[in-house]
Order: structure tokens, then sequence, then C-alpha cells
């Protein structure tokens, strides 16, 4: 209850704020309830499940990387669920066809990093991936391919913590529950958003 009048109060000067000062207030907002998932004791399970819509999630102790990710946002009032299925709805072709489906799926599309990946390129900012950790500010969104694991692809969000040399610590799951950790520069970066719903 606490965290929710926190987010609420923290939405309400949002909209006091000037342009510059609000735009830096989401990504903050977003970055905080990233860390907040790494208090959850989530089991890695990425089985398909039958969900609600709108609003639907998988029983909170499971999840994969993308569930960090829509539940953070989720927190803040979006609901990337939603927000995947009407953007595939309509541009269902606009999206990869790894899994050969014919329509969109409100079950899983927002819960596959791939779509995320094309949702996030149409409706936020994509920017292009580099070595550099100064590029990347808390609450931007970070894919990768993890080709010790079979090439998968996975995603986190970028916190407001940073290791000794700099470089921003990643809130994550990838396979052991929400955590934070240096690990932006240990596999290739496939993608670089900012969204802000």
């Amino acid at each position: 209850m606490l965290y929710i009048f926190f987010v609420t109060l923290l939405m309400l000067l949002v909209n006091a704020l000037s342009p510059a000062k609000a735009d830096d207030a989401f990504p903050a907002a977003l970055a905080k309830a990233a860390m907040d998932r790494t208090d959850h004791r989530v089991i890695y399970d990425g089985s398909y499940r039958k969900i609600a819509y709108p609003n639907g999630d998988v029983p909170d102790y499971l999840g994969v990387c993308s569930d960090v990710v829509v539940r953070s946002y989720r927190a803040l009032g979006i609901d990337l669920q939603e927000r995947v299925h009407e953007d595939m709805s309509r541009h269902f072709s606009a999206y990869p066809n790894f899994w050969g489906l014919k329509r969109p799926d409100a079950n899983i599309d927002h819960r596959r990093v791939p779509n995320l990946r094309v949702f996030f390129e149409r409706h936020g900012q994509a920017l292009t991936p580099s070595r550099h950790a100064s590029d990347y500010r808390p609450g931007d969104i970070v894919t990768w391919n993890l080709r010790d694991r079979g090439n998968l692809p996975h995603i986190g969000i970028v916190s407001d913590q940073h290791a000794e040399n700099g470089t921003p610590l990643i809130i994550h799951n990838i396979g052991f529950g929400p955590m934070l950790e240096n690990m932006l520069f240990d596999y290739r970066i496939t993608g670089h958003y900012r969204y802000g719903g």
C-alpha cells in the first residue's frame, strides 16, 4: 500500500514539474519499480499459461526476464500486456513470427523478448547499442543475446546504481529470480530503448 501511495504521489509531482524534470521522473520511477522486484522470490518459469486480459499475470512467484519488465511498468500503471496485444492486433506482420502464430495471443505475446523489442522500437525511443557506460540511463531497457544459453534473447532494466568502474548495474532475471547485477557488457547487446508509456 505504501508503495502504491509513493508511486501515485510521484506521478502527481511529475505532472506539476517542468517537461525536462518530468522526463527524468518516469525513468527514475521505473528503475525504482524494477529494483523493488528484486525483493520478490521468483522461480524461473516461462511456460505457457492462460491469464486474464487486460492486467493478467502468471503467479507472482513465477516469471522470466520479460516479467521483470512487464511487472515494473505495471507498477507505474502501464500494462504492456494490453499495449503489446493492441499493437499486434493492428500490425501483426510487424512482429516476429518465430512461434508460428496466425494471430496475437494475449496470454504470452508480451512475455516474449522479440515482441517487446518490436513494441519498444515502434512506440519508444530506439537507441544505438554501445559499449559506453555513459550511454545508459536509469530506466532504460536493454536486450541481449545469451549465446552461452542457446542464443536466447534476454531483457533487463538499467538501475540507478553503478559498479566501481562506472558501469550501470542491471535489474533482470537470468534464471535465479530478479536481481541487480553488473552484467551490462557480458553479452552482445541487441537493443537499447527508452519507453515512458
